[in-house]
């Protein structure tokens, strides 16, 4: 019950957001008409930097701190040029620091805690590479990962991707009582997900140049979807992906 609570609070904060971003661009939009406001002032406010911000306020809104983060920080890091005058030395090492703002935002990620393990059994078989503990974090650069969870009470776990991918066989999982939650991040690389048909998959990834796909074949849409059975995938991918699938 607070699970449901929970997620029709996320989405009322998404909607009280963007309705407050559309009308705070209506409001330009009709003082620029108007001459109210000078034309450079509003072509600031309605720009590419301000989006990024706005959408990275909407994930925030709905929870996903990572990518709303993130994209707060690259909107405001790309708008600062356009509003003072910034040396040439430092515009050369702009797509650096890019990097370095990212990478902060993944280190802070680090800190997030996920909800009390019920299940103690956190036995670890690293041999056949596959585990049943009951929350997982995992990160790969420049490379690949291949994991199969047998866990009876997964609760979640992180999985990050910087040019490389993680792919999780969750099919002999069970969930938790309350469900699980994800966090995923993926950057220029990608996390993969095999799940069993029943379970129900509730999207809440930040895409930048990325996507987020499902997979599970033509009969996904005939399957019974146990309520109880949620899982919940959050996070951002940039130029990278996120893709749900059964084989």
């Amino acid at each position: 019950m607070r699970h449901r609570e929970d997620k029709w609070e996320d989405r009322s904060n998404k909607r009280f957001i963007f309705g407050v971003i559309l009308i705070a661009v209506g409001v330009i939009l009709i003082l620029q008409k108007l001459n109210l406001i000078p034309w450079d002032l509003a072509d600031l406010l309605i720009s590419w930097q301000m989006l990024l911000i706005a959408i990275g306020a909407i994930s925030l809104a709905g929870g996903n701190r990572t990518g709303g983060a993130i994209l707060i920080l690259l909107g405001a890091f790309f708008l600062v040029p356009e509003i003072i005058h910034i040396p040439h030395e430092i515009l050369k090492i702009k797509w650096p620091l890019v990097l370095v703002i990212i990478g902060l935002v993944l280190l802070f990620r680090n800190r997030t805690t996920f909800r009390e393990v019920h299940d103690q059994d956190q036995t670890l078989f690293t041999g056949s590479n596959s585990t049943t503990i009951n929350s997982f974090d995992d990160f790969v650069i420049f490379g690949g990962r291949e994991l199969f969870i047998t866990s009876q009470s997964l609760v979640g776990g992180k999985a990050t991707a910087i040019f490389g991918g993680i792919e999780y066989d969750l099919r002999q999982a069970k969930l938790s009582p309350n469900g699980a939650v994800i966090d995923c991040a993926s950057v220029f690389g990608g996390c993969g997900f095999k799940i069993p048909m029943d379970w129900n998959v509730r999207n809440e990834v930040t895409t930048v140049f990325g996507a987020f796909s499902d997979k599970r074949g033509p009969n996904y849409n005939q399957t019974y979807f146990d309520p109880a059975k949620t899982l919940v995938i959050k996070g951002v991918s940039i130029f990278g992906g996120v893709e749900i699938k059964h084989f």
